[in-house]
């Protein structure tokens, strides 16, 4: 009895009696259970009561098992997901805050484009009562040394006009920063940024010449104009070939001997920029002391160097019909074509002098002006006796001879890619002077002639006039591109992150001036240092079959030439006009100039519709037709040739006595909105940062590859 119901407890319940096998089965039955689930899970997660109750017969569990698996199971999907999404936070935050310790780091080394110094400290308030204190300061300085002034001359002076202050660019993007500069404060009021007009900045002017004061300044001209002379005369010891780059330059010490200034004070801040060169220019001698003695003509002639000129006063009119003994108090702003090299602004007194027949000096010297407007200029800078002598040639040229003399103080340092340029004296010296005057000669040569070139492609152009119109409209194009690139302290430039140290500098202005489009203007640029020579950079730009290598707004598609006018003998100095082919825009031309000189290269452009360019070559006046010009400029690095020895030192080795390598500034100008009243935004920005990086990247790229 016992052992048969022993066996048959034994049969009926093994799993029970056995935990092992009771554990296997549960395990068992529990993964087949749970695959079910899951599988139903993702279809219905929250299971209603039939559906419960349907799962409770199919896998024999009680329906509270059932409910109590997919709260559960719910459960733990919404761990999941909470985990994952603090995982994401988490690489989120880490990310954010590498940002902020990078940004901290570039505020703490960030330098003003403008003045180069530091950012402004965080306690605005202190500052603010700092140059207070300053400005009271210098205020009763100012009376002092007026009333001193006033017992020398014997009268008092009179009050200056105070100092307009120039706005710099506040950029409202709408955003907190960008490209590690703070960006907030007060909006941005386009009205107050310089348009493309020409204008003197607002420098307090003398209110009256005295005779006295006209009597000392014919002194000092005439003066200067005999030492000028003297300096066109002489050559060594007073002359040198520079042992870098085999230019002319002076013997500072036998000069000081030769030509003692005892009044004149040293300062170990100040250096001194000497050159001589001279060249033949297709112009005769008359027609050259005109445009010079006239400071609209002068700017004219110097697009590429002279950014603005104005005369100031005639002290001294000459002989009537005649510039000889004529005196002019002028100012001018002389730039390099980059935004990274300031300006150079001064005012000087202009001597010209008929020696005899054929013969002439025009002399240029500092004049010692008011305390007031001196320190009005951004920097120290006095041009010592300088000026070229013209001489008269056969056929209609003459010989001209250059002589730049100037000393210089640089408060703010010049950026490293251009201080060799800069500091070996070839950026404002004799040998650009006189290579861009022969180059611009030639183009008013081309200007006059009736007839076609040779080397002309002018089947569109059915007239002298439609030829002349096209040239005048290029050279307003290529001044409006180089104003747009000054560095001058009406520019309130704005430096952007970018993909090296320079970074892309933008302005912003509103337009309304005749020529241009209304609205307002957004101007990018930058510069960068190539090892390729300037030619090789020059034929690479001006090449149309590459044109498709930098030209990133062409999308890929090639270019044909529709007509050119040559306007120099050198095969680069052109202009023409360019149709886009499988382009969209079939009522859009490209204006294109190309330009070279031992000094340096541009290439310049403008799109301008069809209408206009038959107004242009049908003779008819271009001055309204709108023009947004983009570009580049090329020019040596100046940096001494590797190979050693000096070379000779006209200007027409001026590229071939240095290295290879080259300075090439990209700019664009964008027309964000023809509404008056709009306001920069962050897309228009990042639309033109992005647009100057592509293109130097691609520059780099293909010739990289071409020179390799």
């Amino acid at each position: 009895m016992e052992s048969g119901s022993g066996g048959g407890g034994s049969g009926e319940d093994p799993d029970f009696s056995d935990p092992q096998r009771k554990k296997k089965r549960y395990h068992r039955h529990t993964a087949r259970q749970i695959q079910e689930l899951e599988a139903v899970f993702k279809e219905y997660p929250h299971p209603d009561e039939k559906q419960r109750n349907q799962l409770s017969r199919d896998l024999g569990l009680e329906p509270r098992q059932i409910k109590f698996w997919f709260q559960n199971r719910r459960t733990q999907m919404k761990a999941q997901h909470e985990r994952a999404d603090n995982c994401a936070l988490k690489a989120e935050n880490d990310k954010i805050r590498c940002e902020n310790i990078a940004i901290r780091e570039a505020l703490r080394n960030v330098i003003c484009p403008n003045c180069g110094g530091p950012p402004v400290g965080e306690d605005s308030y202190f500052d603010e009562q700092k140059l207070r204190m300053e400005n009271a300061r210098l205020k009763e300085e100012l009376d002092r040394v007026s009333s001193m002034a006033a017992k020398y001359i014997g009268r008092p002076i009179s009050q200056l006009p105070s100092i307009q202050p120039i706005s710099g660019s506040s950029l409202d993007l709408s955003v907190g920063s960008f490209g590690g500069l703070p960006m907030g404060g007060p909006s941005l009021d386009l009205d107050l940024l310089p348009g493309s007009s020409a204008s003197v900045p607002s420098l307090p002017l003398l209110t009256g010449i005295s005779d006295m004061e006209k009597s000392l300044m014919s002194e000092v001209a005439a003066n200067a104009l005999e030492e000028l002379i003297r300096l066109f005369q002489m050559n060594e010891p007073l002359w040198m070939k520079s042992p870098i780059d085999g230019r002319e330059v002076l013997n500072l010490e036998n000069y000081q001997r030769m030509f003692p200034k005892p009044n004149h004070l040293k300062n170990c801040d100040i250096r001194a920029e000497t050159s001589r060169d001279s060249g033949v220019v297709i112009m005769n001698g008359l027609a050259l002391v005109d445009m010079f003695m006239d400071s609209n003509k002068w700017a004219e002639l110097f697009p590429t160097i002279v950014s603005r000129a104005k005369t100031i006063d005639v002290v001294t009119s000459g002989i009537v019909g005649s510039w000889s003994g004529s005196l002019q108090l002028m100012y001018a702003e002389m730039q390099v074509l980059s935004s990274l090299v300031p300006t150079r602004e001064l005012y000087f007194l202009r001597y010209c002098q008929q020696i005899e027949q054929g013969l002439w000096a025009i002399g240029d010297v500092s004049f010692d002006l008011s305390r007031e407007i001196q320190s009005a200029l951004p920097y120290y800078i006095r041009k010592l006796p300088s000026g070229c002598l013209i001489q008269d040639l056969p056929n209609g040229y003459s010989k001209v001879t250059w002589v730049e003399h100037v000393e210089v103080e640089d408060k703010n340092p010049t950026h490293r890619i251009y201080w060799d340029l800069v500091h070996s004296g070839m950026a404002f010296g004799a040998e650009r002077w006189i290579s861009t005057l022969q180059r611009m000669c030639e183009r008013f040569a081309c200007l006059m002639v009736t007839t076609s070139s040779s080397r002309d492609l002018s089947a569109g152009i059915p007239s002298p006039e439609g030829r002349r119109s096209l040239m005048k409209l290029s050279q307003r194009m290529i001044k409006n591109f180089c104003t747009s690139i000054s560095a001058s302290s009406g520019h309130g430039w704005t430096t952007l992150s970018g993909f090296n140290d320079v970074g892309v500098r933008v302005t912003v202005h509103k337009s309304s001036d005749p020529g241009q489009p209304n609205g307002v203007v957004l101007s990018a640029t930058t510069s960068m240092w190539l090892p390729v020579s300037p030619q090789v950079v020059f034929n690479f730009f001006r090449d149309d079959r590459t044109r498709s290598q930098w030209d990133v707004l062409s999308n890929g598609n090639s270019v044909q030439e529709v007509a050119h006018i040559a306007n120099g003998s050198h095969p680069g100095n052109r202009i023409s006009v360019l149709r886009a082919l499988n382009s969209s825009q079939n009522n859009m031309l490209i204006l294109q100039e190309c330009c070279t000189d031992p000094s340096g290269s541009l290439v310049v452009y403008s799109p301008v519709d069809l209408p206009a360019i038959n107004i242009a070559m049908s003779g008819e006046d271009t001055s309204y037709v709108p023009l947004l010009p983009s570009g580049f400029t090329i020019s040596p690095d100046g940096r001494p040739d590797q190979g050693g020895g000096a070379g000779p030192s006209t200007s027409s080795n001026m590229q071939g006595s240095r290295s290879g390598g080259s300075l090439v500034t990209v700019a664009f100008q964008i027309l964000v909105s023809s509404l008056p009243s709009a306001k920069l935004n962050m897309e228009s920005v990042t639309t033109v940062n992005n647009l100057i990086n592509t293109t130097v990247h691609q520059i780099k790229a293909a010739l990289n590859y071409s020179s390799s």
